[in-house]
């Protein structure tokens, strides 16, 4: 008869759990390259999207006003090296100015230095995780900026109807 240990079982429980999590992270397209600056718009969605279907969400389209509100975001970050959703100018105001009247939600990191990466980094902090596969959302719009030595922040802002929040 086989024994097993307090730690075996622990160990086993725990390869299993990163298991299940590997499985909702899918390849993700190549890149033409691994400067964030240069990746394509199709790179951008294919590479969002292909993460929102490996983990059971909707596609979502591009939105150049997003983008215009998330570049606004990323520049600010960047320009005060500090990483926060609200430096002076609120969400709501930066895709107010962008023409993107509906219902938006916000995930921002910095130090990542590849699309995949930050999509992962989104996809293990449970509150960016829920605005990267909200089905409530319909577009969005990324963007990176950089600091003056270098230091690489993104933005993305997702958004849709007020509508699908009532329901």
């Amino acid at each position: 008869m086989t024994h097993f240990s307090r730690r075996m079982v622990l160990a086993l429980g725990a390869a299993g759990l990163l298991s299940a999590c590997s499985a909702t992270i899918p390849p993700l397209p190549a890149a033409t390259s691994d400067r964030p600056e240069t990746l394509t718009r199709d790179e951008i969605i294919a590479a969002i999207n292909a993460t929102r279907k490996a983990n059971g969400a909707p596609a979502w389209a591009y939105n150049p006003r997003l983008e215009t509100a998330a570049l606004s975001q990323a520049r600010l970050m960047a320009r005060k090296d500090t990483l926060s959703h609200d430096l002076g100018v609120t969400l709501r105001q930066r895709v107010t100015e962008a023409g993107y009247l509906g219902a938006v939600g916000e995930n921002v990191a910095k130090g990542y230095k590849t699309l995949p990466t930050v999509i992962e980094g989104w996809l293990a902090s449970p509150g960016h995780r829920s605005t990267l596969l909200s089905p409530k959302f319909v577009e969005f719009g990324l963007a990176t900026a950089r600091t003056s030595s270098g230091k690489l922040y993104w933005a993305m802002i997702a958004g849709g109807s007020f509508d699908a929040w009532r329901a």
